[in-house]
């Protein structure tokens, strides 16, 4: 027997996602596009936050700063 899963009624859990540096920024998007093989896109939110993502997730609705080919000699 399992013990009942929990209704979620505690405290809303961490994520430890923050706003990022350009420079944390840069390095976290040339370990994912090395790791991943994929090409990787700097971006500034509205709010002034720098983010990362996959270019083929990038949406387009904020500012790219840089965009990070591990193909690209």
């Amino acid at each position: 027997h399992f013990g009942r899963l929990s209704a979620g009624g505690g405290p809303p859990l961490e994520t430890g996602a923050g706003s990022m540096s350009l420079k944390q920024a840069h390095a976290f998007a040339f370990s994912l596009a090395t790791s991943l093989m994929a090409a990787i896109v700097i971006f500034q939110a509205g709010d002034g936050t720098h983010s990362v993502t996959p270019a083929t997730e990038f949406d387009g609705d904020a500012e790219v700063v840089a965009e990070i080919d591990p193909f690209a000699p």
